[in-house]
């Protein structure tokens, strides 16, 4: 295996622990047993690995994906709900709505009062954001 998996794999608990820690909220937001079925998770077989590929692909395949789709001026129809914490990486370096109204066509959203991880640190906020939206009819477009 590649030297990336291989790291996560001799400890994923502490690879859990340290990326999770690392965010604006720290572990605070996560149960005891979260944190356990997260840990559970990475020491999987092959979850190491499709850890690695998915930040691979961002970085590559992802991006010339992206590219062609922008270059042939195809755009996202479906409506689209775009939340993201204001205390996280996203707001601080990006325009998360403005990037995603590039894209596509019916796109509304806001930063949440958060970090990284809304549905540990907001869940009640999240899901009175995200309930309405998935209850639309197609008549209420």
């Amino acid at each position: 295996a590649p030297l990336p998996e291989r790291l996560i794999q001799a400890d994923p608990a502490a690879y859990v622990r340290e990326v999770i820690g690392r965010r604006s909220a720290g572990l605070a937001p996560f149960t005891p047993a979260a944190l356990a079925a997260y840990e559970r998770a990475a020491a999987l077989p092959g979850t190491a690995h499709g850890i690695c590929e998915d930040y691979r692909a961002a970085a590559g395949v992802d991006l010339e994906h992206d590219r062609a789709d922008r270059d042939s001026g195809r755009r996202m129809e479906t409506p689209t709900l775009v939340l993201w914490g204001a205390q996280g990486v996203v707001h601080t370096c990006f325009e998360p709505l403005t990037e995603w109204q590039r894209v596509a066509s019916n796109v509304q959203g806001e930063p949440l009062p958060c970090g990284h991880y809304i549905a540990e640190e907001l869940p009640e906020l999240l899901l009175a954001r995200v309930t309405p939206f998935l209850s639309l009819e197609e008549s209420d477009e």
